[in-house]
C-alpha cells in the first residue's frame, strides 16, 4: 500500500514538473524593448500638473514575455505617476505581453514649490525586471516656481492686484487676476504671464500699464508649455477691460487665447482713450484680436494682429478707434473679414437693438489683408444723435468692391502685400511690395522693431530698411 501511494505521489510530482516546464518553455527568455530611453517633459510650473505623456514597451519575440516587476523608483515620494495598461500604481507585478505585442505606459508629473527663481530639473526612472535583468526608462522634467493668482467668483475668492508685479518669476493665473476699481497695476518688461484654461486678466474700472521693451516684451500665453500647445488657440480668455480708466500696453506679445484684448464700455470720466496700445503683437486667438464693445476707445500704433479665429479687429455697438501703422490681418482659420465694424448690436433674445456712436474711426497706414476676397466689413445704422466719423488713409485694403465713400483716401485696393511668410507670422515684405514708401508721415517715427521710418514711410507696422 505504501509503495502504491509513493508511486502515485511520484507520478503527480513528475507530471507537475513537466507541466511547469512546459509553461516555462512557453515564456520568452528575452528582454524588453522601449520606444524611448528617456521620457522628457517640457517646463511645467510647480503645483500644476503636466499633460500625460506615454511610451511603449515592446515584446518583439514570438513567445509571451512576463515582466516580473515594474517599479517607479521614487515610490510614493516621486512627483511622477505611472499607469501601465490601465493599472495605476508605483509597483506592479507579473505583467505579461503576448508575442509581437506591446503595452503603453502613461506618465504624468506634478512638482512641489521649490522657492527657486531659475528652472530646475527633476528626474526619476521606471525599472522593468524581466528574466532576472533590470531595464530602466528615465523620466525628466524641467520645473519652475511662479507667482500664483487664483480667483473663484462663485466662492467669492478674488485675487486683487495693484502696484508693480515683480518680473523675477512667471505669473500664473487660475480663474482670474483682477485689478479692482480705482486701482492701478504696472507689469514690468520681461514679465511672463501664463493663464490656465478659461482664465482671464480682468481690469475693472481701473488702470493697467504693461511696460515691455523691445527684446524684453511682456508675454501672455496659456500655461501649457509642452510643444504640442505652442500653436493651440483658446487656451484662456484674454485681457478684459470693463469701464477701464486710461491704460497702456507697450511691447507685449499676446497669443493663443480667445480674445486677446476685449474692451467693454468706458469710464464716463475718461475723455481720452481707454487703451493706448503700441508695438504689440496679438496672434492666434480663437476669436478676436481686439474687440471694442459698447463705447470703449482704443488707440493703436505699430501693432500686428493676425491669424485669429474670426476678426483681427471687431467694433460692435459703437466705440472709437485710431489705428496707425498696424497690420490687421485675417490669415489663419478665419472665414470672416479681418476687420468688422458695426455701431449696433441686436439681442435676439430680448428683441432689442442698441446703437452707439463711432466718433473717431481712423485707419492710417494700415494693412487689411488675408486669405479672403474681402477683409473689411462695415455695417452701421444712422439715426439722430448718433455720430459716424470714419477716416481711412493710405491703407492697403483687400475688398471685392472698391469703395468710393469720401472717407477713403489714397487707398491701395487689392494689392498683394508680398509678405515673406504669413504662415510663420513673418510679415516682413519684399522691396517690390506696394507697401514700400506708400504711407504718409505721422508722429510714429519708428516701426515695431525700433527701425527709423523713412519719409514717406512704409504702410504697416514694419519699415523696410
Amino acid at each position: 500500500m505504501i509503495k502504491i501511494i509513493y508511486s502515485i505521489l511520484l507520478a503527480i510530482l513528475v507530471t507537475g514538473s513537466m507541466v511547469s516546464c512546459k509553461k516555462n518553455n512557453l515564456l520568452s527568455k528575452k528582454n524588453l524593448e522601449f520606444s524611448v530611453d528617456t521620457l522628457v517633459f517640457d517646463t511645467i510650473f510647480t503645483t500644476i500638473g503636466s499633460t500625460t505623456k506615454s511610451f511603449k514597451i515592446y515584446n518583439k519575440e514570438s513567445k509571451t514575455v512576463q515582466i516580473d516587476q515594474i517599479e517607479l523608483m521614487g515610490g510614493q515620494n516621486s512627483p511622477f505617476r505611472m499607469n501601465v495598461d490601465g493599472n495605476k500604481s508605483t509597483s506592479l507585478s507579473d505583467i505579461r505581453i503576448e508575442g509581437k505585442d506591446s503595452l503603453f505606459v502613461f506618465v504624468e508629473v506634478t512638482l512641489d514649490i521649490n522657492s527657486q527663481l531659475l528652472p530646475m530639473i527633476v528626474e526619476d526612472s521606471i525599472r522593468f525586471r524581466t528574466n532576472g535583468k533590470d531595464q530602466y526608462v528615465k523620466l525628466a522634467v524641467w520645473g519652475q516656481d511662479m507667482y500664483f493668482h487664483y480667483s473663484n467668483f462663485q466662492e467669492e475668492i478674488f485675487d486683487l492686484n495693484e502696484g508693480i508685479w515683480p518680473n523675477d518669476k512667471p505669473h500664473v493665473i487660475y480663474g482670474a487676476a483682477i485689478v479692482d476699481s480705482a486701482k492701478s497695476l504696472t507689469i514690468q518688461a520681461g514679465t511672463k504671464v501664463y493663464l490656465h484654461k478659461n482664465s482671464v486678466f480682468f481690469v475693472y474700472k481701473s488702470t493697467l500699464n504693461i511696460q515691455g521693451t523691445l527684446g524684453n516684451e511682456v508675454i501672455f500665453q496659456g500655461d501649457r508649455l509642452e510643444q504640442d500647445y505652442q500653436d493651440v488657440s483658446g487656451q484662456y480668455y484674454g485681457i478684459y477691460f470693463q469701464e477701464a480708466l486710461p491704460s497702456t500696453i507697450d511691447y507685449a506679445i499676446i497669443k493663443n487665447g480667445t480674445s486677446g484684448v476685449h474692451l467693454f464700455s468706458d469710464d464716463p470720466s475718461n475723455n481720452g482713450y481707454t487703451l493706448t496700445m503700441t508695438n504689440t503683437i496679438i496672434q492666434n486667438q480663437a476669436r478676436y484680436g481686439v474687440f471694442i464693445y459698447s463705447g470703449a476707445k482704443v488707440k493703436a500704433e505699430n501693432c500686428i494682429i493676425s491669424n485669429n479665429g474670426t476678426h483681427a479687429l471687431l467694433v460692435l455697438e459703437g466705440g472709437d478707434f485710431n489705428f496707425n501703422h498696424c497690420n490687421l490681418l485675417g490669415f489663419g482659420p478665419s472665414q470672416n473679414p479681418a476687420v468688422g465694424i458695426s455701431n449696433y448690436f441686436t439681442n435676439y433674445q430680448t428683441a432689442t437693438t442698441n446703437v452707439g456712436s463711432i466718433n473717431e474711426g481712423t485707419l492710417h497706414n494700415c494693412i487689411l489683408s488675408g486669405n479672403l476676397s474681402t477683409e473689411l466689413a462695415i455695417d452701421t445704422i444712422q439715426m439722430s444723435g448718433i455720430s459716424l466719423n470714419f477716416n481711412f488713409k493710405n491703407c492697403l485694403i483687400k475688398s471685392e468692391i472698391e469703395q468710393s465713400d469720401t472717407f477713403y483716401q489714397s487707398i491701395f485696393w487689392n494689392n498683394n502685400p508680398l509678405f515673406e511668410d504669413p504662415t510663420l507670422y513673418n510679415f516682413s515684405f519684399f522691396p517690390s511690395s506696394i507697401l514700400n514708401n506708400n504711407g504718409f508721415a505721422t508722429s510714429v517715427v519708428t516701426d515695431i522693431f525700433g527701425n527709423p521710418r523713412n519719409n514717406p514711410p512704409d504702410i504697416g507696422a514694419i519699415e523696410l530698411n
